[in-house]
């Protein structure tokens, strides 16, 4: 076995009684051999290769692991693994106190197949954590190193929210920046670096870099492609909460429309227009199967008012700090009314101001109206509004900057006042938070590939979110080319697949029998390193009684299809008349909105 001998005494954090460590060449060792604070300390980055930032070498922890087993995660496939848990700390030059964690966890020495894996967070979370839930065993199982990082708020599983504000009206701007973009790309730089010592590749050795996230992890994603163009060869992004002011107002709008319609339907009857809507536009992608596989055919084709006067009864239901959360309700029953119908329509049409003009979009048909849950009050024995947390833990802190996260109530809001918020937010954050930086010159001449994904039912995010953000990097790319080439030109590197039925970033319980693509990684790879393109997204149905079986997700803008499939197979079609259904023009604002 070949050893090479490292100086370790360079740096003032780090003290040990031998002057250099001899340390076995990654490759030809054993993870025991290698998963060391010492070994991982020789393997830092030189304390001078990222400028501004100092890390402690007496920080450097470094624990094996053996057999851990992985299970249950819609983002990658079951699987079990050794690997070698790295963390360490460094501090920006000049701002005192700072101490920012990152955690790698490395694969053994044989399972190595020269890739990074970048991740990123959910919620205000820049995290998934550290454990087996989490999003670090994605890298592990691919033969990749996989990171995180803390940003420096204290720990992985500290909400920015929380440090956000130094006191009422006074923002950390540091802090801002470290969740809207630096801490991910720090994170990366130094995790490839030291990946390269670790496993001691050469300057001419190629390390692949990739990037998997969802929700806030996908704004985190795409917060890195649109400004470091180099930093990974392939990215798999979900869901992205990108446009962050106009996605985070949002989730008020469900309860603003309820507010101004003066009616706060009870959650049954809202449940039963979702399970009608359900089964009537389910056929008509040609099959029958519970899951809505064409929610613009949808929206051309049922009438929601046919289901006025449909009987509705649900058992009462305690508690629910899941996600959605709902408080408890009643047992309930009744029939469909007009208003009801009249709130949900109003809810997916999306936001318009008092001149009639669209502010944002809202959810899919077959979506659950979880922003429209409404909390029932004993004292009236009626329904009554439920004003959306997510909505206050922005416009409080973010926009107020108060230390805040609900609302007392939501009086005198209107659909102008959600227009100006959403406004207000965008230039507050356009740097930072907003993250639709459409121009993606840079990421493509580096030869990067995009694999965007988004659940057609997604209750949170809305899917057209995804949809208008592809079309706006479409038109600045190739502005002089038809609709027809400019997509073929643009799915040559980046490709947006929505997925029948799916939730947000995971599954639905209302559409069972749906899809979900668990190997989004596996095809990343493939694209990057061997050239194969997804002409249709690999998926697998994981719960349901079609458990197991295996679907191929169209590429968009192609539509599916199985009206004509002979042997069960989807088609997938170009329809010019449904995808006019997805078009949004947002022209309550002066400015363009991508």
């Amino acid at each position: 076995m070949s050893c090479q001998c490292i100086n370790i005494m360079h740096s003032p954090f780090w003290t040990i009684s031998s002057a250099a460590v001899c340390v076995a060449v990654a490759q030809a060792s054993s993870l025991e051999d290698v998963c060391t604070s010492a070994y991982a300390v020789a393997a830092l980055p030189a304390a001078n290769f990222y400028q501004g930032i100092t890390i402690d070498n007496a920080s450097v922890t470094a624990n094996p692991v053996y057999a851990a087993n992985a299970s249950g995660n819609v983002m990658f496939p079951d699987s079990t693994f050794d690997y070698c848990n790295i963390s360490f700390s460094y501090s920006h030059d000049g701002i005192e106190g700072d101490k920012v964690r990152l955690v790698y966890w490395l694969p053994s020495p044989d399972n190595f197949k020269d890739r990074f894996l970048s991740t990123g967070g959910g919620g205000y979370l820049i995290s998934s954590g550290d454990g087996l839930s989490g999003s670090l065993p994605g890298g592990i199982i691919y033969g990749a190193a996989a990171g995180t990082t803390d940003a420096g708020f204290g720990s992985l599983s500290t909400q920015f929210s929380s440090v956000f504000l130094l006191a009422n009206g006074t923002a950390n701007l540091h802090n801002l920046n470290m969740f809207g973009f630096q801490a991910i790309h720090e994170m990366t730089v130094l995790g490839k670096e030291f990946t390269k010592g670790f496993f001691n590749m050469t300057k001419d050795d190629k390390l692949y870099a990739y990037y998997q996230g969802c929700s806030e992890g996908g704004r985190d994603g795409w917060s890195q492609i649109q400004r470091y163009g180099d930093q990974f060869d392939g990215a798999v992004v979900g869901a992205p909460a990108f446009r962050f002011a106009f996605q985070q107002v949002q989730h008020a709008y469900s309860d603003i429309v309820e507010q101004t319609l003066d009616y706060y339907p009870p959650p049954c009857e809202m449940e039963k227009i979702l399970n009608e809507t359900i089964t009537a536009c389910d056929p008509l992608d040609g099959k029958t199967d519970g899951v809505v596989a064409r929610t613009d055919l949808c929206k051309l084709r049922f009438n929601t008012s046919s289901l006025i006067g449909t009987p509705y009864s649900c058992a009462a239901s305690p508690v629910y700090m899941g996600f959605p959360p709902h408080p408890a309700w009643p047992a309930q029953n009744g029939t469909v009314t007009a208003k009801a119908v009249q709130v949900a329509d109003t809810i997916i049409q999306g936001l318009r101001d008092s001149h009639g003009k669209q502010a944002y979009l809202s959810y899919q048909p077959a979506s659950i109206f979880a922003d429209a849950f409404t909390q029932y009050d004993t004292n009236t024995s009626s329904f009554t509004l439920w004003p959306s947390d997510f909505a206050a833990q922005f416009v409080l802190p973010f926009l107020d900057l108060v230390n805040a996260t609900s609302f007392a109530n939501l009086d005198n809001v209107t659909y102008d006042t959600l227009k100006q918020w959403m406004y207000e937010g965008w230039q507050m954050y356009e740097s930072t938070l907003h993250t639709t930086w459409p121009d993606l010159s840079s990421y493509h001449s580096s030869g990067g590939k995009i694999l965007h994904y988004h659940g057609e039912s997604d209750f949170s995010i809305p899917t057209g979110s995804s949809v208008h953000y592809r079309d706006s990097v479409r038109e600045i790319m190739y502005p002089h080319l038809s609709f027809n080439a400019s997509n073929a030109a643009l799915n040559e590197w980046y490709r947006l697949f929505l997925i029948p039925g799916a939730g947000h970033c995971g599954l639905n319980a209302y559409q069972p029998n749906h899809p979900f693509p668990q190997t989004n990684l596996q095809v990343m790879i493939e694209w990057v390193e061997k050239g194969i393109v997804p002409q249709t997204l690999n998926a697998t149905v994981l719960q349901g009684d079609r458990k197991g079986q295996n679907e191929q997700v169209c590429a968009w803008p192609l539509r599916p299809s199985w009206s004509k499939s002979v042997n069960g197979s989807v088609e997938c079609r170009f329809d010019s008349k449904s995808l006019e259904t997805w078009e949004v023009e947002f022209d309550a604002f002066k400015m363009p909105v991508y």
